[in-house]
């Protein structure tokens, strides 16, 4: 390692922050994703905890049931 390098954050999925997950997502989907926007669906679906963590696996899951039933 370099003395420039950092060490890898690890992330856990089932306790992440909802700046770290807009991160996450933001670098799977390619595009821009806020902490705002995260933070807007953790709270529609009531996933934010109380150390402002979501479960990232819950969190996702909840997308999938707004997609789907959206499609009804």
């Amino acid at each position: 390692m370099k003395p420039t390098d950092e060490p890898t954050k690890s992330l856990k999925i089932t306790a992440i922050s909802v700046a770290d997950a807009a991160k996450v997502l933001a670098s799977a989907y390619g595009r821009r994703v806020t902490e705002e926007q995260v933070r807007a669906v953790a709270e529609a679906g009531e996933l934010l905890r109380g150390d402002d963590t979501i479960n990232l696996l819950d969190y996702v899951a909840f997308l999938v049931r707004e997609v789907a039933h959206g499609s009804d």
